[in-house]
């Protein structure tokens, strides 16, 4: 796939970190590690890959270094290169700007970059959203509409939790948006947002620099609310598979959907992979005894127990005699002998000694954080 237009990608690192606040006390919402190998930044980075978007910025704000250390040069994803490629955009990029608010603040702190790059069009993602997209149609659709901006939504039954941190749309006919609730109390059928967006550059910095002399720094209140009469705003409707973290419980069950062979199949389409950074792991070592039922099993791991509906990351251990049910064991956590684990998110580097039982549910799983000894 390649868009046959120059379009830059802008991705947000840091975005939507307080709906997660255990997983991102020590790292960026794009560091977040999901489904056995990836981070969330995977997902979006090699959707813009695989559409050939080959000049990407990635805006962080704070606890940026893991993101830095996964994203590395960009060689896994083909953005190692002497014209455009992968860039890491840290705060205070532009000496004018502070400490980022909002999506406009983040903008203008990066304005050089964008002004600097050949591109026509810009796409803009969050890491908050897991899913297999194909910019190409999204560009398509914004050039044959004409539109300002076109945004990518998806059809959801919203319930009222993921609704406090989710904007929805109102679509009229034509497929333009005539409404932008942000942060709703309410539920059923609605049109989400997927934080996704595509403009001309020109409109973009145009937009950036009047917020930032007006003092706003939202881009869903100043931009898609305030003036959806005003902007063209089309929507982009997005069929396929996605899963959407709006707290802890929405990144357990989007990473125990993963146990579901169709949901792999559409997050992991054959034409459109997902990259990551490459660990040189041994494979994963089954002992004599061990049981591994409907489980995604990382490679480094090494397993003597028993494992059922769980996923773990590399290098995670577990004892002999000790069941692991229903719980994501995250990088390098070591789970002892004749230890009962249901329900629980490990964070990295967790130990948890022989004997303990740990059990929550899959409204309420248990987190242990990063580095915790049990």
């Amino acid at each position: 796939m390649s868009l046959n237009k120059k379009i830059l990608g802008v991705i947000f690192a840091n975005m939507h970190e307080d709906v997660v606040p255990e997983l991102t006390r020590e790292r960026t919402m794009g560091s977040v590690m999901f489904g056995g190998r990836y981070r969330l930044i995977d997902f979006t980075l090699s959707n813009m890959a695989n559409s050939g978007v080959d000049e990407v910025g990635v805006v962080t704000k704070s606890n940026y270094q893991s993101l830095l250390d996964h994203l590395g040069s960009g060689r896994e994803w083909d953005m190692s290169r002497k014209n455009g490629g992968l860039h890491l955009l840290p705060p205070f990029s532009n000496v004018a700007s502070g400490m980022y608010r909002g999506r406009l603040e983040a903008l203008y702190g990066i304005t050089d970059f964008i002004k600097h790059s050949d591109a026509d069009y810009v796409i803009m993602s969050d890491c908050d959203v897991i899913t297999s997209l194909d910019y190409n149609a999204v560009y398509n659709a914004h050039i044959k509409s004409g539109a300002d901006i076109t945004a990518v939504y998806a059809p959801c039954n919203l319930s009222l939790e993921t609704a406090s941190h989710t904007n929805v749309f109102g679509i009229d006919d034509t497929g333009r948006i005539n409404n932008v609730l942000i942060n709703p109390q309410l539920s059923g059928e609605c049109n989400i947002s997927l934080n996704t967006y595509i403009i001309s550059k020109n409109l973009l910095l145009s937009m950036v620099l009047d917020g930032a002399a007006k003092g706003v720094y939202s881009f869903a209140k100043s931009i898609l609310q305030a003036k959806c009469g005003e902007y063209k705003i089309m929507g982009y409707k997005h069929d396929g598979y996605f899963s959407k973290i709006s707290s802890i419980k929405t990144y357990y069950d989007a990473n125990m959907a993963l146990l579901n062979t169709e949901n792999r199949k559409n997050l992991f389409p054959e034409n459109a992979p997902v990259y990551t950074k490459i660990r040189d792991n041994p494979p994963a070592k089954f002992a004599i005894g061990a049981k591994v039922t409907n489980s995604l099993i990382a490679d480094g791991c090494i397993i003597e127990g028993t494992v059922e509906n769980s996923i773990l990351f590399r290098g995670a251990k577990v004892g002999k005699g000790s069941v692991v049910k229903n719980s994501i064991i995250m990088q390098d956590t070591v789970i002892g002998k004749n230890c009962s684990i249901d329900c629980v998110i490990t964070d990295k580097i967790v130990s948890i000694t022989d004997g303990k039982i740990l059990t929550g549910s899959a409204n309420y799983p248990i987190y242990i954080g990063k580095g915790a000894e049990i």
